[in-house]
């Protein structure tokens, strides 16, 4: 299958792209005398220069690594995304992959548990997705567009109503227990004297009503059973229906031969704590998917497009290289490609991060996904009629789809604790027969070691863990989308700060007037008829400073691409870059020069406001570092072991101050959006790396990263690829994360020792007879309750 990644080259550039981001290279390339290869910019040169020779990551290789069997696709073959509802461990990931990859007309599938979703590449001739569908539906896997929000939350009704139905069914069971079966146990007389036809009907509405719990609520667990089954991967799922079943149909065996000991409890009580805890942890991971259906929703998919018949509305599919688009003001430019017509300020932060608005005049390159702000713009489409926007979608869908899925530390282990088990359970049955005991007795021996090696304490040790770790964590403005964060953060090795919008406040502003303080009313009198950002943030200074702005006419100002002239106040007067005022002839002398100079030097915007004949001032204009910048870098790498680099689009003069701090490892300026996640992959040769970042162009980095945290003022694509969100403006919170991760990390390892421990223990005492069944689901709902407590104790 064909994959456009290539856009127009700048200045006539070679097509082949730079070797480490894939973007076009200006002619002649960008090059390095200790450094092989071709690059875009001196930011793509230094970070190879740094980390390691661009041609051991090829984006080509890269992507077919990715994307698995899809390299085989022929041109003609599709691809699409569904979500899918179901999927809650590993084995089941790895089961819809091997079940979709089998139906006629797919050429490949991966799907990810981590987000819900299966990307499918098929022949859309030979394939029918309603057949995948089926198919899938018959294991209980519901499959979606992931649009479909409706039908997320039929599928959270469907398990509340699981839910529900077991509540309360399990409650009568136990009732009947607490008055009839209970008291009989511990030699007390029950209300019903058992033995009688009484008790027949009792325990036959217990076995209802049992029957009910585990093969309506329980359901999704015996189909997960079944799945480890069917894929080879035996999961905690089979454990737990191991136990359930085996209690479930030993009591209906006893029964059957007039028993009274029965187990039906045991059984409600597993599945219905499991059903819960798997519900509850659904329910954060499908945030994952939910938002990264939005995703798509940024892309453009209609342009307007020049014809010798006038303008049509057209798919953006459809466009092809050549082909000439109208964009208005306002709205984005559908594909890369080069200006034809017009003059404009396009904001490229959707795609680059960067707040700068640029001016675009014929000739210059412009790229699919950016926003045209003051004036509309006629575009030629580029010779592969692709989006950057696209791009970036595509890159954070390849490099999350294609992560593994979350796997639980017991689901790990399960592939040598069930069969373990099984094994034990049959050894100590067939022991107790050789014993001379009856088949009654090693029966109940057997059972009692399924259920007191239930995995209910394993299973629980990590999500109980985890959801105290998430309270904690909001109650700190922290939002966990992930529980990766309390696995990976505590070994990170490298974190990694995007600058614009993290590090500084993202929001261009008025710094300082260097001049007559006066210029601030005269710029932002004519700047207020322009929609240029810059014009924006002049005027909004002049409003907070409470200073009277001169009414003019509008027919008295001229708006250009670099600025703004007019008459104010009788004079003529000249606002915008220094080369207008030049060309315009007001003099700038050596002091103009160097304040221009000096705010360049720090990264800004200088604005010049030319009166008459001579400059009046200079306005820098720019973002500030956040307050707590320093504190929070400190902190970060308080404890010696982790590295901090910053990474931005913006020049090496913005990043300056940044270099300069004591604790800052590495500083990479002039990056391009499409390196930016390859930054990261390299700089995981050093170790687990953590991504800190807010902007859209953000959010491949932030997915290729072990770790990645997002800003809650920043776009929501970058929030839709991290693991965790920090709510609010401030980055104070930064250092709580790996705090809490650490302690959260902590408390799990102390339940896993535990669950694992109580096995360890109880086990071996099931198997020689000591327990019996009653004192096993005891035993086993105890360790849980250790759990339990254990992961509720607060984490400071």
């Amino acid at each position: 299958m064909a994959t456009k990644t290539r856009s127009r080259g700048e200045d006539g550039g070679d097509a082949s792209g730079c070797d480490l981001c894939g973007l076009p290279t200006p002619t002649p390339p960008v090059t390095g005398d200790d450094v092989s290869g071709e690059f875009c910019c001196r930011g793509c040169l230094e970070i190879t220069r740094t980390l390691g020779d661009a041609a051991s990551a090829d984006p080509e290789t890269v992507e077919r690594e990715l994307a698995g069997e899809e390299e085989s696709a022929p041109e003609s073959a599709e691809r699409t995304y569904m979500a899918v509802d179901g999927m809650h461990c590993a084995t089941c990931e790895a089961f819809v992959s091997g079940t979709a990859r089998r139906c006629e007309g797919v050429y490949a599938a991966d799907a990810s548990y981590a987000n819900d979703m299966v990307r499918v590449t098929y022949d859309p001739e030979s394939a029918n997705l309603d057949d995948l569908s089926g198919t899938l539906a018959r294991y209980g896997y519901g499959t979606r567009d992931p649009t479909e929000r409706e039908a997320a939350d039929r599928s959270d009704n469907q398990v509340v109503r699981f839910l529900i139905g077991g509540g309360v069914f399990g409650m009568m069971v136990m009732l009947w227990y607490v008055l009839f079966l209970y008291p009989t146990y511990v030699g007390f007389s029950p209300v019903v004297e058992l033995g009688s036809f009484d008790s027949v009907y009792i325990l036959g509405n217990i076995w209802v009503m049992t029957s009910v719990v585990l093969f309506y609520t329980g359901f999704p667990i015996l189909r997960g059973a079944l799945v480890s089954l069917r894929a080879g991967q035996p999961n905690m799922d089979l454990l737990v229906s191991l136990a359930a079943s085996s209690a479930y149909v030993y009591s209906t065996a006893a029964v059957l031969v007039g028993e009274t000991h029965v187990y039906f409890d045991v059984t409600v009580a597993i599945v219905l704590v499991v059903t819960l805890g798997n519900y509850y942890e659904d329910r954060i991971k499908r945030k994952a998917a939910g938002m990264l259906s939005e995703l798509a929703a940024s892309r453009v998919s209609e342009a307007r497009r020049r014809t010798s018949e006038g303008v049509e509305t057209v798919a953006v599919d459809a466009l092809e290289p050549g082909d000439v688009v109208e964009v208005r003001p306002g709205e984005r430019v559908p594909v890369d490609g080069t200006v034809r017509e017009g003059t404009a300020a396009v904001d490229e932060a959707l795609v680059t991060g960067e707040s700068m608005p640029r001016t675009k005049r014929p000739g210059d390159d412009v790229l699919g996904g950016t926003v045209v702000t003051d004036r509309p713009l006629v575009v030629e489409v580029g010779e592969d009629a692709t989006s950057t926007l696209d791009r970036l979608v595509e890159l954070l869908w390849d490099i999350q789809s294609a992560r593994s899925g979350v796997q639980r530390l017991a689901d790990k282990l399960a592939m040598i604790f069930v069969p373990t088990v099984l094994v034990l359970a049959a050894l100590a049955f067939g022991w107790t027969l050789l014993r001379g005991e009856s088949a009654t007795a090693a029966l109940l021996v057997g059972l009692t070691v399924l259920i007191v090696s239930c995995p209910c304490a394993l299973g629980l040790a990590t999500p109980l863990a985890v959801a105290s770790g998430i309270k904690e964590a909001a109650s700190r403005g922290i939002v966990v989308a992930s529980e990766a964060v309390f696995e990976a953060v505590p070994d990170v090795d490298v974190v990694v700060f995007d600058k614009t919008g993290t590090l500084t406040d993202g929001d261009m502003a008025v710094l300082r007037v260097d001049g007559d303080d006066d210029a601030l009313r005269t710029a932002a009198a004519l700047e207020r008829f322009s929609a240029h950002p810059l014009a924006s943030a002049i005027v909004a200074a002049a409003d907070e400073s409470g200073v009277a702005v001169p009414e003019i006419a509008a027919d008295d100002a001229l708006v250009h691409d670099r600025g703004v002239t007019g008459t104010v106040d009788g004079d003529r007067v000249v606002v915008g870059h220094p080369s207008l005022l030049r060309d315009e002839g007001v003099v700038l002398d050596t002091d103009t020069e160097s304040a221009i100079d000096a705010a360049r030097d720090e990264g800004a915007v200088p604005v010049a406001v030319g009166r008459g004949d001579r400059v009046q001032a200079v306005l820098v204009v720019g973002d500030e570092p956040r307050d707590a910048w320093n504190d929070v870098v400190a902190a970060v790498a308080a404890d010696g072991r982790r590295d901090v680099v910053v990474l931005t689009g913006d020049s090496e003069r913005a990043a300056r101050r940044f270099r300069d701090h004591p604790d800052v490892t590495d500083v990479f300026a002039g990056v391009p959006p499409e390196a930016k996640a390859e930054t990261v992959e390299r700089l995981r040769s050093r170790g687990t790396v953590a991504m800190v970042g807010d902007g859209s162009n953000d959010a491949p980095a932030l997915a290729a990263a072990d770790i990645g945290i997002a800003l809650g003022t920043g776009t929501d694509i970058a929030g839709d690829a991290a693991d965790a969100v920090l709510v609010g403006r401030d980055i104070d919170a930064i250092p709580a994360v790996f705090s809490l991760s650490a302690g959260v990390n902590r408390r799990i390892r102390g339940n896993l020792t535990w669950a694992f421990g109580y096995n360890v223990v109880a086990i071996p005492l099931a198997a020689l007879g000591v327990l019996n069944p009653l004192f096993a689901a005891i035993a086993m709902g105890t360790s849980s309750l250790l759990v339990v407590a254990n992961s509720a104790r607060s984490l400071d």
